[in-house]
């Protein structure tokens, strides 16, 4: 089965918010997937059901999910009591041609300039072929959520400048965060240490704290 990408932001709205009470087993069941018992071992399996639901084009390209209108897919998985359960990825962190990062032109402010967030059930005592889609929306940040943003990222990107990546901890950042991406040694990268020395290490991401995505929710969905 294969969804044409939608040719605006108010046809994606639409399709996302007909998703609206199904369960991730009616989502797999129109396209003949299987649903894993759990995520542990099927990382990305979610976000990448809703991405052929939806019509993504981006795959694992550097540009937004659905490239024809510059809109980014998040999915937020929800606890029962309907806060966000866990950081949201946003992006892998830069390790190299650190020179040329700039807040203007980095690939996390494009990628949170539009968003579609899609709420989802993540309780674990329900199974993950019967936890339900909520209502989608798409958001964008206002601007004192942007010069936050823009605040953590110069931080935290001064640090890995400074080749002081290993002295970052999940702790820093106001809304945003750097964490270890890589799950072990096979996903080693390289980067610079203080000395300018070439090292090995973990790739890191940056997430945005459940804080932040939980004032989305309040903004949103009162």
């Amino acid at each position: 089965m294969s969804v044409s990408p939608p040719r605006s932001e108010q046809e994606l709205l639409n399709r996302a918010r007909q998703l609206a009470g199904l369960t991730l087993y009616d989502l797999a069941d129109k396209f003949n997937q299987p649903v894993p018992k759990d995520t542990r071992h099927a990382k990305g399996w979610i976000g990448q059901l809703v991405e052929s639901t939806l019509g993504a084009t981006a795959s694992s390209l550097a540009e937004p999910d659905f490239q024809l209108i510059g809109i980014e897919l998040k999915t937020l998985p929800l606890t029962a009591s309907g806060k966000p359960k866990e950081s949201t990825y946003v992006c892998t962190v830069p390790l190299t041609n650190l020179h040329e990062q700039e807040w203007t032109t980095c690939w996390l402010k494009r990628k949170l300039q539009r968003v579609l967030w899609l709420p989802l059930q993540a309780d674990n005592r329900i199974p993950l072929a019967e936890r339900q889609i909520g209502n989608a929306i798409i958001w964008s940040p206002s601007d004192a959520e942007i010069s936050q943003l823009q605040q953590d990222w110069e931080e935290l990107m001064e640090l890995v400048c400074l080749g002081r990546l290993e002295q970052i901890t999940s702790h820093m950042g106001h809304y945003l965060q750097i964490r270890p991406k890589g799950a072990n040694a096979k996903s080693l990268t390289t980067t610079l240490d203080e000395e300018g020395r070439s090292i090995k290490t973990l790739p890191r991401g940056f997430y945005l704290r459940p804080e932040f995505t939980q004032r989305i929710i309040q903004a949103n969905y009162a």
